[in-house]
């Protein structure tokens, strides 16, 4: 009976011991302190940044900053939610051996435990500077992000090396910054100089909305050209991985003026007093492609000048960035200007933010040279290709798009073709391009997207400060250049899940057809991507180490089974050769017998079947006879 008593005991006590726990565990957890919400007033006093970047082999910044303060709770913010990224792609981790001192005196912090760019702390009572130390730790290979140092070169983009106090608009926060560079490099930024000795460069003090707007390129291999000597200068800084590669011909040198001639033509404004490209030309730093308002940084081939001719697919990403001065740097969609870094942005518009500037990039492209013609027309066609076998369509609209910046994140995907990846880049080109051919159309000739660029973004000629649209003022504005039902027009092919818009091709002159040879520009691009894209007939793109790269959902490998990932051993019996399997493609069209694929994924092979008889397709732009050639018209320079 002392047992049994126990033992009930034991178990009442164990109920209650469990129950508190239970209880305990559904407590709300402890507030954490607030995050001062953003308010448009002067921040008391400047901020002084200086970042040693000579470690340049172990990828490492170091950060000096000094913060004046007044006693008591302080938030201090690390950017999370970046210009031109759409996306909170802030890296935290990236920041390490964070330590605050007063007056000597360490000063405890304590990382928000939801927003982990958030760093609490209490000023101590007299303080009135805060002294901060910390290194950014850049990546060191290409698995742990974006490469931006090497022995040759860096790349500083500000925001990766700043904190800075909750409770301001950014860009009423002063940062007098500067930078350590390693022995005999040069530089190149939108920032003004103050003072330079050897390498240490101090800059004027700007607000921090403008520091974060004008990274700094920098290197050993160094050339600049002017583009434009007027009362807005336009410079090309090119910085290189060897000397040799800084060689350009006159012609090609002269392209890169003419886009600027041709931007001026179009946009009939700058929206700043100087301009420069930061371009890199390296395969040791990672690629860029990102906007700001007096600069672009641009990471591409090596050999963009010296193999011009089989590098004609990257040579829309200078037009495509300088075009963003105007379009996502001054006129900006209002939910996507935030006060700081921290504050969400909402990406809804950028199916004109970036859908009109892919349109704008190939356009000035071709106007400046940049582009023959001929190659912006395979360009155009390889695009239309894309989104009409791009099944995702089904289900989801170009306006959905919009959100994959946060959604994905920009990771790779393993079926883009179903799950779409940020078309509004693609698919809003096409939809501006009908949008230009049908002002065409319906004015007779006598207006055009031009005059919607001039009117939308080249008002304010010489402002600098953002202005902001929403979808009423785009719609208005097209109206104001030609009357049409651009709301109905455009909300349809926002929303609708129909086939790709094609329209704009058929108006402008032009149709969509396929053959067995591939483009000059198509083939160029396979090489310099080291890839055989056979997306269009087998539905695959085999890339590095003989894997498929990717594979068209619905299309005749996935119908097999296939999926990224999986290594081609042999085709019909004898081992893979990319020149062999597409001679047997062609042979398909009078062979019934299916194409037998021997395979490996992971560590189990097997033989799988294609039963594909339609031969090599590769996209093209074909004109259609009498009809009006509206995007000659658009290709053509402007005089």
């Amino acid at each position: 009976m002392f047992l049994t008593l126990l033992s009930s005991h034991l178990i009442a006590w164990c109920a209650l011991l469990l129950g508190t726990r239970t209880a305990s565990a559904r407590t709300p957890a402890a507030a954490q302190p607030a995050i001062a919400t953003p308010e448009d007033r002067s921040f008391p006093g400047t901020i002084r940044l200086e970042v040693d970047t000579t470690d340049v082999t172990r990828h490492i910044f170091q950060v000096t900053e000094t913060i004046p303060v007044r006693s008591g709770p302080l938030t201090l913010l690390y950017p999370k939610w970046l210009p031109g990224s759409h996306s909170p792609a802030g890296s935290a981790a990236a920041l390490a051996g964070l330590r605050i001192k007063a007056d000597g005196r360490t000063v405890e912090w304590l990382r928000d435990p939801v927003d982990v760019h958030a760093f609490h702390l209490d000023v101590p009572e007299g303080a009135i500077q805060l002294d901060l130390t910390f290194q950014f730790l850049s990546a060191g290979d290409g698995g742990e992000g974006r490469i931006v140092t090497s022995p040759e070169m860096l790349n500083l983009q500000w925001n990766s090396v700043v904190l800075y106090p909750a409770g301001y608009f950014a860009g009423r926060i002063v940062v007098d910054p500067s930078v350590l560079l390693p022995p005999d490099w040069q530089f190149a930024t939108a920032l003004d100089v103050a003072s330079q000795t050897a390498s240490a460069v101090a800059f004027k003090p700007v607000s921090l909305e403008t520091l974060v707007d004008s990274p700094v390129l920098a290197g050993r291999y160094v050339r600049r050209v002017e583009l434009d000597t007027g009362a807005a200068p336009a410079r090309l800084n090119i910085f290189a991985d060897r000397p040799e590669l800084l060689e350009a011909k006159a012609e090609q040198l002269d392209a890169h003026r003419a886009l600027v001639t041709q931007a001026y033509r179009l946009f009939n404004s700058r929206h700043y007093d100087h301009y420069d490209f930061l371009l890199a030309l390296s395969d040791r730093i990672g690629g860029i492609g990102l906007e700001h308002h007096r600069s672009s940084e641009n990471g591409t081939v090596p050999t963009y000048f010296t193999e011009w001719d089989k590098n004609a697919d990257v040579r829309d990403l200078l037009p495509h960035e300088y075009t963003h001065s105007w379009n996502g740097k001054f006129r900006r969609p209002a939910d996507l200007w935030t006060p700081t870094f921290n504050e969400p942005m909402r990406d809804s518009l950028l199916w004109v933010y970036e859908g009109q500037t892919q349109y704008w990039g190939f356009v000035l492209a071709a106007r400046a040279g940049l582009l023959t013609k001929q190659q912006t027309l395979d360009a155009l066609a390889w695009t239309a290709a894309v989104l009409q076998h791009r099944k995702g369509r089904d289900w989801k609209s170009l306006r959905d798009t919009t959100n994959d910046p946060i959604v994905a994140m920009r990771r790779a995907l393993p079926w883009r073709s179903w799950q779409r990846s940020e078309d509004y880049y693609s698919e809003g080109e096409l939809v501006w391009l009908d949008v230009d051919t049908l002002i065409r159309e319906l004015s007779g000739g006598q207006r055009s997207l031009d005059d919607f660029a001039r009117t939308f973004f080249g008002v304010k000629d010489g402002e600098w400060a953002p202005l902001t649209y929403t979808f009423a003022d785009v719609v208005s504005a097209l109206n104001n250049v030609q009357p049409h039902d651009w709301e109905g027009f455009l909300r349809a092919r926002l929303d609708d899940h129909d086939a790709a818009p094609l329209d704009g091709l058929t108006r402008g002159g032009y149709s969509l057809e396929y053959s067995d040879t591939a483009s000059d520009y198509f083939s160029k691009s396979e090489t310099r991507r080291k890839v055989v894209d056979l997306t269009y007939s087998l539905g695959f793109v085999i890339g590095g180490e003989d894997r498929l790269a990717d594979v068209l959902w619905d299309g005749p490998a996935h119908a097999a089974g296939l999926t990224a990932g999986t290594r081609i051993i042999a085709v019909n019996g004898v081992a893979y050769d990319s020149d062999r399997l597409k001679e047997i493609v062609r042979r398909a069209r009078t062979d019934t017998a299916a194409i037998a694929f021997l395979v490996k994924n992971g560590d189990r092979y097997a033989t799988v079947p294609i039963n594909y008889h339609d031969g090599l397709r590769y996209p093209h732009l074909k004109q259609i006879p009498n009809a009006p050639a509206r995007l000659d018209q658009i290709l053509a320079p402007r005089t």
